[in-house]
């Protein structure tokens, strides 16, 4: 089994728009973005409402709680990469969807649609960057 904790990846690099999101993932907490206008989450951080144009948003805290929507498992990663892993779209019970990795076997077996998962966040090594994984909910 592949380790998608131990995954080698390329890093975000945090903008002034971004910042508060990576802030909140440090702390341990997956922080959206709320329009006030409309009461829609939105994802990925941006100042103003995917919505609306407005700037009237406001940044909260998600339940960390998701499922998965979708998902293709990568066997021809680029050199230096492991294989093969799941690159997987969870959409939040708030409703915005994330591109992310499951903890998991990366097998169809494993990666079953619509499954419950829950946020975790693991740190970077040489990096300040604690990155927002998922895994199956345990029951």
């Amino acid at each position: 089994m592949v380790d998608v904790k131990s995954f080698k990846r390329a890093l975000p690099v945090p903008t002034p728009e971004t910042q508060h999101f990576w802030d909140g993932c440090k702390r341990g907490d997956l922080l959206l973005q709320r329009c006030k206008d409309t009461g829609k989450y939105y994802f990925p951080p941006r100042p103003f409402s995917p919505f609306t144009g407005s700037d009237n948003v406001e940044v909260v805290k998600a339940s960390g709680r998701g499922r998965l929507y979708s998902y293709v498992i990568n066997q021809r990663p680029p050199k230096g990469y492991e294989a093969p892993y799941g690159i997987c779209v969870v959409e939040l019970e708030e409703g915005p969807r994330m591109m992310t990795n499951v903890d998991c076997d990366q097998t169809p077996e494993a990666l079953v649609l619509d499954m419950p998962l829950e946020v975790f966040f693991q740190p970077q090594a040489e990096s300040d960057i604690h990155l927002p994984l998922f895994r199956p909910v345990r029951k």
